[in-house]
């Protein structure tokens, strides 16, 4: 479902939306009491008043919108210390939540230890819902990855979610080729890297890489890396387009 004539960004700036709003519609429901008569005085003009004031009053029902993404996102996370005892790479990422609404991510964001606390090596992805973070994932098969880096943890948190607005918010022209951002904690400089869909497509890679940059203020040259070149190649492999 798609909000009409308002970007998510929009939405959230504009309407000021609480983060910690529930994430289900809210109901709050005022029930009038049962009007019971009293034996030997229905003639009464104080209890009839009262009857009628009473039944004027209807049961009001308050039911909270809330406002969808155009697609699902999933959040998932890597320990660190269950990396060292995977078999192969990738059997210790755990799907964490499902969110579908600006308010369900905010419910979640507000409640994610920063980065800041995080033990180095620990990996936090946000990808689109059904699509997991592999490169054996037939849709991140054929694709690659622009990374950038962050030296000082003070920038991270805040390029981060600047990240993840732009990615729920649908701000990349590419949107479509984008599969998802990781965030690596690491103690010689943290990453963080927009997972896209086809390697092959120079235009829409380019397009993504450059709209990242100006969305985040980024000044270095960042790289594209082809993910099937990281498998083979490992730590050698070359950018194949760089912005």
């Amino acid at each position: 479902m798609v909000v009409v004539d308002s970007s998510a960004s929009a939405i959230m700036a504009d309407q000021n939306i609480d983060p910690n709003t529930a994430t289900n519609p809210i109901r709050q429901e005022k029930h009038v009491p049962a009007i019971k008569a009293i034996s030997g005085d229905e003639k009464s003009p104080s209890n009839e008043k009262k009857s009628v004031d009473y039944a004027s009053k209807k049961s009001t029902t308050v039911i909270q919108k809330s406002h969808c993404f155009q697609n699902s996102w999933t959040f998932w996370f890597d320990n660190p210390s269950s990396k060292s005892n995977q078999v192969t790479w990738g059997s210790s990422l755990r799907s964490l939540y499902t969110f579908a609404t600006i308010e369900e991510f905010w419910s979640l964001y507000n409640n994610i230890h920063p980065p800041t606390k995080w033990v180095p090596g620990a990996d936090l992805y946000c990808f689109k819902h059904k699509i997991e973070p592999k490169w054996e994932d037939p849709i991140c098969a054929n694709g690659g990855k622009w990374t950038m880096f962050f030296p000082k943890a003070a920038t991270l948190e805040s390029n981060w979610l600047n990240t993840l607005l732009a990615l729920v918010g649908e701000q990349f022209d590419q949107g479509d080729q984008i599969c998802g951002a990781v965030l690596n904690f690491r103690t010689r400089g943290d990453r963080i890297s927009l997972w896209t869909k086809n390697a092959a497509n120079e235009e829409a890679q380019l397009s993504i890489g450059k709209q990242w940059k100006e969305l985040l203020g980024y000044n270095d040259t960042i790289g594209f890396i082809v993910h099937e070149d990281a498998k083979t190649l490992d730590r050698d492999a070359k950018r194949r387009y760089t912005v």
